[in-house]
């Protein structure tokens, strides 16, 4: 009886022992578990500290950055009156000269007109304006850049040059204006030949034969400082360049006719209509390259920087280059193309000044409205000569 005692004494000792250690350990595991939840739950609530701190620095940031955020402010209006005044206009097409009149509206700029087979202007409106001494040529710079490189053989219509990520041809460059294309081609070409090929395209000299009260522009002799963007911003904004309306225009009717750059002769009477010669300044060697050209040309009216020229005319094919930039509180807005039609083509050069309201796209829609009025008046239905002749 004792020995069997103490067997169950010892037995019910052990399951006392046990149940004493399994309450022990649960009880250790279950701290454990609480506290290891307690420091997951902490750690999610610095997080989400964090995050809001984060979150509301770089709304601060934003904020801080819209409040001193520079807006450019602009001194000259886009709009004007009058702008016809003083224009002697005895010896223009009236019908050209009527649909520039309608197209600028009460926009701050002006509109040449040009046949490009003869240099003759067939209107000027705002005569006072399109013979000062120009402006930053902006974008439209970057045809005689490309006609630059084409002519050194540093592209082709098909090179794709490299811009860090993005591969880009000539043709998407011209129709999109891209300028690190361009600024590229600047720095490949060097100022010497960018300078050589500007000259050669009429930059920088007078473009009419003649001409009272006209202004040559600006090329600079020297490339310019490195700390603005050097060669490569002279190629793709026009930094440091001065561009006449006319000398644009006589740039465009070279690539219009297949490379022959005429003076710019502007009749002032019936007479002078009838007596007109045409007078060639040089010939340029760019026929070749012409073709290399036209697809970025038309691709700016068709899909790039030119298309709300769309809105007004599609009746025929268009080829140009817009330009947006600003300086001294004044912005400019280009826009030089030309009609290509069965009877033969003309030259439109817009060029705007203002304010906000006055850039490249818009001289381009003002143009499609220039070239919706020819077409309304049967211009485009008859070669472009006898048409100017016949409206005299």
């Amino acid at each position: 009886m004792g020995f069997r005692f103490r067997i169950f004494f010892s037995w019910l000792i052990a399951i006392l022992f046990s149940t004493a250690s399994f309450g022990s350990t649960s009880t250790h595991t279950t701290t454990k578990s609480t506290k290891r939840d307690a420091k997951v739950a902490e750690s999610a609530r610095a997080q989400r500290h964090m995050s809001r701190l984060r979150h509301s620095r770089k709304l601060r940031a934003v904020r801080l950055k819209k409040r001193h955020r520079y807006v450019e402010r602009f001194s000259t209006s886009s709009y004007a009156t009058d702008i016809t005044e003083g224009d002697v206009v005895a010896g223009e097409d009236p019908i050209v000269r009527q649909a520039a009149i309608d197209a600028l509206g009460d926009m701050n700029g002006t509109m040449v007109a040009i046949d490009p087979s003869s240099g003759r202007i067939l209107a000027m409106v705002n005569q006072k304006l399109a013979l000062s001494g120009g402006a930053q040529p902006c974008s439209t710079i970057k045809l005689a850049v490309a006609l630059a490189a084409l002519s050194e053989k540093i592209i082709t219509r098909d090179t794709e040059v490299s811009l860090g990520r993005q591969q880009m041809t000539l043709t998407e460059a011209l129709a999109k204006s891209n300028n690190a294309f361009f600024e590229a081609l600047g720095r490949r070409l060097g100022f010497s030949k960018v300078s050589y090929y500007a000259h050669q395209f009429g930059l920088g000299e007078y473009a009419g034969w003649d001409m009272d009260g006209e202004h040559v522009g600006v090329f600079p002799n020297r490339v310019l400082d490195a700390k603005l963007g050097g060669v490569g911003k002279m190629c793709s904004f026009g930094e440091s360049i001065s561009v006449t309306p006319l000398q644009l225009g006589a740039l465009v009717s070279a690539i219009a006719n297949g490379g022959t750059l005429y003076y710019m002769q502007h009749p002032l009477t019936s007479q002078e209509v009838l007596d007109f010669q045409p007078k060639i300044k040089r010939q340029l060697d760019i026929q070749s390259l012409i073709p290399e050209m036209t697809d970025g040309m038309m691709g700016a009216v068709e899909y790039g920087t030119a298309r709300s020229l769309r809105q007004s005319f599609i009746e025929e094919e268009i080829l140009g280059k817009t330009g947006t930039c600003s300086k001294d509180g004044t912005r400019f807005g280009w826009f030089a193309s030309y009609a290509n039609t069965q009877y033969g083509r003309i030259v439109a050069v817009v060029f705007l000044q203002g304010g906000r309201p006055t850039y490249g796209p818009k001289a381009a829609e003002l143009t499609g409205k220039f070239y919706r009025s020819l077409y309304d008046h049967n211009f485009f239905t008859q070669p472009a000569t006898s048409a100017s002749t016949n409206n005299q």
